[in-house]
């Protein structure tokens, strides 16, 4: 038995001198008018309607993915800011046939001036995923719209392996491997257009549905008239990339838990950035005649084991 000074605060209650602090990090979302909120729902239920009649759910992911996917977190340029309304991001090499679904939306848009574009093409992104039976993805309002777009060369090439994945999403986005994995999943909706991207095909034999069928396909081997791209494969060659495919594959759930996680992680890229919350953490002993408690209060959080002196 180890025993150490304290300080008793109560008949039954000591304090360890460990005390110690825990920092959360906290999302610091903006405050938006309740005519903002009532219009964001209002939107969204247009929205589903649209995508729903037009099959256009994979390009409204593209769109959202593509906006969101130029963030750097070493410039904070670039990110989920509106910038696709400019024709010159229109026109990076990456964006070919993005005007599409800007032109499907140019009807909705004009009912509601008053969102942002930028809040506006994300949850077009997020209620796609919705549309097609994939995760509900939180969404929270108040992004502005950026002046001017970004550099172009910010976002993926099909044709490059891990490195490159890394490169782009940990190191110029800010995300993790875990969130790499998830969001390739949501290949699961949608194909290439050689005349767009070079490449012809969808990756699953229901590309309007989503699911986790991207992964079993891709270990399930390539298969004619399916599309498998080197940033698909190399998920497989990597040791921490491939037990996320194995497990996604085995367990939709899991897939749609993580996979809502990193897509709000990318659409919210630059926007409300985080603060650290300080919590004091104490550690406390009750001790009750023969019994005791043990507690760990943390942030108003309890941990609460029985033990026997």
């Amino acid at each position: 038995v180890l025993l150490v000074p304290a300080t008793r605060i109560s008949p039954d209650f000591i304090i360890l001198p460990r005390n110690k602090s825990l920092a959360k990090m906290t999302k610091n979302y903006p405050t938006v008018s309740e005519d903002y909120k009532k219009a964001v729902e209002k939107c969204r239920r247009k929205l589903r309607g649209l995508i729903a009649e037009k099959n256009c759910a994979p390009i409204m992911v593209r769109l959202a993915w593509h906006s969101a996917g130029t963030f750097d977190c070493q410039s904070r340029t670039g990110g989920p800011f509106g910038t696709m309304r400019f024709d010159a991001e229109q026109a990076h090499g990456a964006n070919s046939g993005i005007h599409i679904a800007l032109r499907l939306l140019d009807p909705i848009r004009e009912q509601f001036p008053t969102i942002s574009f930028a809040d506006f093409h994300q949850l077009a992104g997020v209620v796609a995923v919705e549309v097609t039976g994939g995760p509900d993805i939180p969404f929270h309002p108040g992004r502005e719209d950026k002046p001017q777009p970004p550099p172009e060369g910010r976002l993926p090439d099909a044709t490059k392996g891990c490195d490159h994945l890394r490169d782009v999403f940990a190191k110029q986005m800010g995300l993790s491997d875990k969130d790499i994995v998830a969001l390739s999943g949501a290949h699961t909706l949608g194909r290439c257009h050689k005349d767009r991207s070079g490449f012809e095909g969808a990756w699953t034999s229901n590309p309007l549905i989503f699911d986790n069928s991207y992964f079993k396909e891709l270990l399930s081997g390539e298969k004619e008239g399916l599309l498998q791209l080197v940033s698909d494969k190399a998920l497989l060659d990597d040791p921490v990339f491939r037990p996320l495919v194995e497990k996604y594959a085995a367990d939709e759930d899991a897939f749609f838990a993580d996979y809502a996680e990193a897509h709000m992680k990318l659409s919210e890229l630059g926007f409300a950035d985080a603060q650290a919350v300080t919590y004091a953490l104490c550690v406390c002993v009750c001790l009750p005649e023969s019994h005791g408690c043990f507690w760990l209060g943390a942030g108003g959080v309890a941990l609460h084991l029985n033990f026997v002196i």
